[in-house]
């Protein structure tokens, strides 16, 4: 439920309190940010790009007047890893200085080295996991395990490419936590139809769950994937965003280097990255990046012919991402504002995370997960079933149905649970924890006097 709806995502959800309320808005926008235009203004990225784009500015006496002194050194630096100007190709795999500053970011985060000539900057994460996906699927029979709910992302990229998608579900009593036994049954009911399962996804922090997988959980993958010798592709892009103290994030990667060999020496990571999420929110600068473990080097080459293709990625993103992986430190001049804005939105969202979990648990028939991270809340709608018949005869499915007479009584609008795949009979709504802080009693209200009007009309109707 916002606004500004939430960032990468197909399908986003919008929302109006019902005094700001249109009616006409019926579908969602993709477009989104997690800070409002004066937080963008003030904010270290845009002050560094906006001299990279306008280097003459450097030159004016005042700039010292309108720019931050540790903003305008930064862009000299970043001018001078790129003697072109943003203008000008780079290196297809990024500017080398901006992959040592990722490599760099990535061992402070984890505590093991990162080799810059394995980091490919890309125009945001979803170019990086369509490139992967595309180097590993060869035809039909190429499967690649996708977790349901899935961000459809997935599922549309593996059909352009011709794969086919294995899904494996997450198990939502456990908090959308991982069920190896289930996932080994969908192994092996893929492969007795001729399917050569090649690689797994997961998405850490969830989308559309919002659920953060535990070490334990992040092991038992591992473990699977060195057994099953299945490339695993980690979609930890909503690694900030993080509303718990229970269940920090932690990559992948960190546990795979923890774990020792055999397998981290030879289970096939590859990790994806954005400058699209956390408080940044710059989904529209398209900046991301994918790094790979234990690729073979031949495997590495062809990629690096496939990212040769597209020439360079876009260098402002790349700037982006740098500013991104290596923000102001203490003693910067632009430190404490920074800090002071970053823990801001970063609190806010925690906040507005416990508000939308309670508001959707104190609604009848409605049950939800609390969001431990990313930007979104997956609440179940337990619809009674003269609401499934009814949707039926309106052609609809049941939680499209409650979606849009939700939309057309509220103008909250969200996305049906059916758009990322769901257990049969089993209903959900996706939507964002977005909206600014101060409308959310407003928003939650509308929400729930809708749901309990919803369920008494359907259940009264039933028992008539």
């Amino acid at each position: 439920m916002s606004r500004r709806c939430s960032t990468r995502c197909a399908g986003s959800s919008t929302s109006a309190p019902p005094s700001s309320r249109r009616r006409a808005r019926r579908s969602s926008s993709p477009t989104s940010a997690t800070r409002t235009p004066s937080d963008r203004s003030r904010s270290p990225s845009p002050q560094v790009v906006a001299l990279c784009q306008a280097p003459f500015l450097l030159d004016d006496p005042n700039v010292g007047l309108l720019f931050p002194a540790d903003a305008i050194a930064r862009a000299k630096h970043y001018l001078s890893l790129a003697p072109g100007g943003l203008g000008a190709y780079s290196d297809s795999r990024g500017i080398p200085g901006i992959r040592k500053e990722v490599a760099d970011f990535i061992q402070r985060r984890d505590g093991y080295p990162s080799d810059p000539e394995l980091i490919y900057l890309t125009d945001g994460a979803s170019k990086g996991v369509m490139q992967m996906l595309n180097a590993i699927i060869r035809n039909e029979r190429d499967g690649i395990l996708v977790p349901v709910p899935q961000y459809p992302l997935y599922s549309a990229a593996i059909s352009l490419f011709g794969g086919s998608l294995v899904p494996y579900y997450l198990e939502e009593e456990a908090n959308w936590g991982l069920d190896f036994v289930n996932i080994r049954q969908t192994v092996a009911e893929a492969r007795s139809k001729g399917i050569t399962v090649r690689a797994m996804v997961i998405i850490n922090p969830g989308n559309p769950t919002g659920q953060c997988l535990s070490e334990e959980n992040i092991k038992e993958l591992l473990q699977f994937c060195y057994h099953e010798n299945l490339a695993l592709l980690a979609d930890e892009v909503y690694q900030q965003n993080i509303y718990q103290d229970e269940r920090p994030f932690i990559s992948a990667r960190k546990v795979l280097f923890d774990m020792g060999p055999p397998l981290s020496k030879e289970v096939q990571l590859v990790s994806f990255h954005t400058v699209s999420k956390g408080f940044w929110g710059e989904c529209g600068q398209r900046g991301g990046y994918f790094e790979m473990t234990n690729l073979p080097p031949k495997t590495v080459d062809e990629i690096y012919k496939v990212a040769s293709i597209a020439l360079s990625p876009n260098v402002p993103g790349q700037i982006f991402m740098g500013v991104m992986v290596n923000p102001p430190k203490p003693g910067d001049i632009s430190y404490l504002k920074f800090a002071a804005e970053s823990k801001s939105i970063l609190e806010s969202m925690r906040r507005r995370a416990r508000m939308m979990t309670d508001g959707f648990n104190s609604c009848r028939n409605v049950m939800c997960n609390f969001t431990e991270g990313a930007m979104y809340s997956f609440p179940q709608i337990r619809l009674p079933p003269r609401a499934i018949e009814a949707a039926k005869r309106a052609g609809k499915v049941p939680d499209v149905f409650y979606c849009l007479k939700l939309l057309e009584a509220t103008g909250i609008s969200t996305v049906p649970g059916s758009g990322f795949g769901q257990k049969e009979g089993v209903f959900h709504l996706r939507t964002t924890i977005l909206p600014a802080e101060e409308d959310f009693p407003a928003i939650m209200s509308s929400f729930k006097k809708f749901n309990d009007s919803f369920m008494e009309q359907y259940e009264s109707y039933s028992r008539m």
